[in-house]
């Protein structure tokens, strides 16, 4: 394994122990349904770019990332959102949100390049917070069903746009700028962070 990669994955393991339980989504004002489930993500900026960071980061892996990572994301999320909607807590769902979008931008940036499996399982754990998120702001009367179906299709489109970017990275030019656009996403990240911690806003 390499330094860089050894690295992300120690990262990405501390940021799962030490997120602090104090970050939280407001579900005041979501309603139920098709179309706020599809809204959702989109109205979001964590969980938007984190998701294009899927996306660009399987189109940068190649195969068969390009197809495992967007395909994972989305079966875990509907995973995480069903742990939302029956209030199963998970710790401080909201840090990871932004964590994700952090060490997703970074991986591009930096062009890390891990075993698939090992990429689609940190893909993979981050979807069950982002999920846990979208699920646990359903208000009682909502339709779950409906509103979980917009936010996974939701969450396949971003992703779809990811991959679309990410097809850039065949030129060497291309693959700059998605490097590029990994960085401002780690960016974000960060600031969503610092948002949360109250050191922004």
């Amino acid at each position: 394994m390499s330094s860089r990669l050894r690295l992300f994955v120690t990262a990405v393991l501390a940021s799962v122990a030490l997120a602090s339980p104090a970050l939280a989504h407001d579900g005041e004002g979501v309603a139920g349904g098709l179309a706020s489930g599809f809204l959702h993500p989109l109205t979001g900026a964590d969980h938007l770019v984190a998701m294009i960071a899927v996306g660009l980061w399987g189109a940068q892996l190649g195969a068969p990332a390009i197809f495992l990572l967007p395909i994972a994301f989305p079966l875990v999320l509907a995973l995480g959102g069903v742990l939302g909607v029956l209030h199963i807590a998970l710790p401080a769902p909201e840090m990871m949100i932004a964590l994700s979008a952090l060490l997703l931008g970074a991986a591009v940036a930096m062009r890390i390049r891990p075993p698939v499996v090992v990429a689609a399982l940190i893909v993979a754990l981050f979807a069950i917070f982002h999920g846990h998120a979208h699920g646990a702001e359903l208000p009682g009367a909502a339709d779950p069903m409906a509103y979980g179906v917009g936010f996974v299709t939701a969450t396949g489109l971003l992703h779809g746009f990811g991959i679309l970017i990410g097809a850039l990275s065949r030129w060497p030019l291309g693959a700059r700028v998605i490097q590029g656009l990994g960085a401002t996403i780690a960016m974000l990240g960060g600031y969503f962070l610092f948002i949360g911690a109250g050191v922004a806003g």
